[in-house]
């Protein structure tokens, strides 16, 4: 498994880079250059009403800036979950309108994180770890899903989760 950047998930906006901010504006004000003052220049009939054009202006400068966005989205989410940033960015870029973007989030990992005992990189939905059997979540001993560290009882089954002998650092942190 590649080794993912670790950024904290509580702190999402600053998984858009500065650099994306920047293009989206420069993106947004050359959209709006573009068509209040080169294209009706070109046109040879008259211009659409002024509440069209605001519209159509202020739409398709936002849909520019939004895909710069994106794409800095893309280049922070991808190495947090150990995927690579050049394929997903080219695959952004590459394929119109977006779609690159929707692929991103239709096929994404999940978000990993370092066991505590080996430092094995592990998806934050695994109970165990796969190389040291290193317990990371709390999980009923009857049907081994996950619950609250704070819970008595299991919410699917009803066992009694002060009998499954819960590790010393997980009855820890729940006090």
């Amino acid at each position: 498994m590649r080794d993912p950047q670790s950024i904290p998930l509580n702190e999402d906006a600053r998984l858009i880079p500065v650099w994306s901010m920047v293009a989206a504006g420069v993106a947004f004000v050359v959209v709006e250059y573009y068509w209040w003052f080169i294209l009706p220049a070109t046109r040879h009939h008259p211009p659409a009403p002024l509440g069209l054009r605001i519209y159509f202006n202020l739409s398709w400068g936002l849909l520019a800036a939004l895909y710069f966005l994106m794409v800095g989205y893309v280049s922070r989410d991808a190495p947090r979950r150990s995927m690579s940033v050049r394929f997903w960015m080219m695959i952004c870029f590459v394929l119109p309108g977006g779609i690159g973007a929707v692929l991103y989030f239709l096929l994404r990992l999940p978000v990993t994180s370092r066991c505590a005992a080996c430092g094995t990189h592990v998806h934050n939905e695994f109970h165990f770890c796969p190389q040291c059997a290193y317990q990371l979540n709390a999980n009923c001993g009857n049907c081994f899903r996950s619950v609250r560290i704070t819970d008595q009882f299991c919410t699917r089954c009803g066992h009694e989760l002060a009998e499954d002998h819960m590790p010393a650092r997980l009855r820890a942190i729940a006090d």
